[in-house]
């Protein structure tokens, strides 16, 4: 099973890195319309590619599994965004959080900070694990997932994504 998740993240890997550049260089929206704010200026980056290799968990379990990411976000009028994650959950399923989020520039007057909230279908914590995450129904669940962000530059940040009461993810983005 381990083999067939981290064959199943690669290959999702590779599919995301690979849409990136026909993101960026597409004029067409993904994202459904109405997640815009109407008369909002455009971003100044089409997306953002998000890759978390490290999830540090609150409670320690013999039945944790390393948890790696990868995220593709589509960037919206008024600091909106929509987006799909995959990856590997605590107990090595693969899985899928579909979501719409929000980002709020320069917290506390610092322009490099900024918050994330994301909401969305989660789906992978299936069999044994079902009861780990909250709300599930048959491995799909709602999750809101707010993060704390420090941009390095024009294009890159550095992310710390909290998982209520399961942990802390840490990830870097990558605007193009």
């Amino acid at each position: 099973m381990r083999h067939f998740t981290l064959a199943l993240l690669s290959t999702a890997i590779t599919g995301l890195m690979a849409s990136a550049p026909a993101l960026a260089e597409s004029s067409e929206r993904y994202c459904p319309s109405f997640l815009a704010v109407d008369g909002a200026p455009e971003p100044s980056h089409r997306g953002e590619f998000v890759f978390s290799p490290y999830t540090h968990h609150w409670s320690k379990s013999d039945e944790h599994k390393p948890v790696v990411l990868v995220a593709l976000d589509e960037q919206l009028p008024g600091n909106r965004f929509c987006g799909v994650a995959l990856f590997s959950n605590s107990f090595g399923q693969p899985s899928t959080y579909v979501y719409a989020g929000q980002q709020f520039n320069n917290l506390l007057g610092m322009p490099n900070l900024f918050v994330k909230v994301t909401a969305g279908i989660l789906y992978g914590y299936v069999g044994k694990y079902e009861n780990k995450v909250p709300l599930n129904h048959n491995g799909f669940s709602p999750a809101v997932i707010p993060s704390l962000g420090y941009r390095l530059n024009e294009h890159d940040s550095l992310q710390v994504k909290l998982l209520g009461t399961a942990g802390l993810m840490f990830s870097y983005g990558r605007q193009f």
